[in-house]
């Protein structure tokens, strides 16, 4: 389909750039609709560098989403909430190369320590710099 492959580019690049201990620390760092998935971490820091303010983050809605739905919609539908992607990919039925397992998010229980000092840190894609300072 359309734009399988950039779907795909951008979470591969985000899985780059996001740590699993960025992901431990997300909800310190994101307190306010904490990102569950290393794509939205890497989304909400583009985001959150053009928009610092306060009022901005707020405008932003939070929780489950399929092909860029609420958590409301998926409510509407439950059969989505098997199978969220924000991309719409997770839609089964609807893409020839739909998602076929769903997404897991990244918890301190699911991960060892080991794999967390092991995340490659670099790729051979430039992107926007982005520098978080706390």
């Amino acid at each position: 389909g359309v734009g399988y492959s950039w779907i795909d580019g951008l979470k591969s690049h985000a899985e780059q750039h996001v740590t699993n201990k960025m992901m431990l620390n997300a909800e310190r760092i994101f307190p306010h609709n904490t990102p569950v998935t290393k794509e939205a971490y890497y989304y909400r820091m583009i985001f959150e560098r053009f928009f610092p303010q306060n009022s901005a983050k707020l405008t932003v809605p939070g929780g489950a989403s399929v092909a860029c739905s609420t958590a409301k919609a998926i409510e509407w539908e439950g059969f989505w909430s098997n199978n969220l992607d924000p991309s719409g990919r997770g839609a089964l039925g609807v893409h020839n190369a739909a998602y076929k397992k769903k997404s897991g998010s990244i918890s301190p229980a699911k991960l060892a320590p080991s794999i967390a000092d092991n995340v490659p840190r670099m790729m051979d894609i430039t992107g926007p710099e982005i520098v978080i300072r706390s």
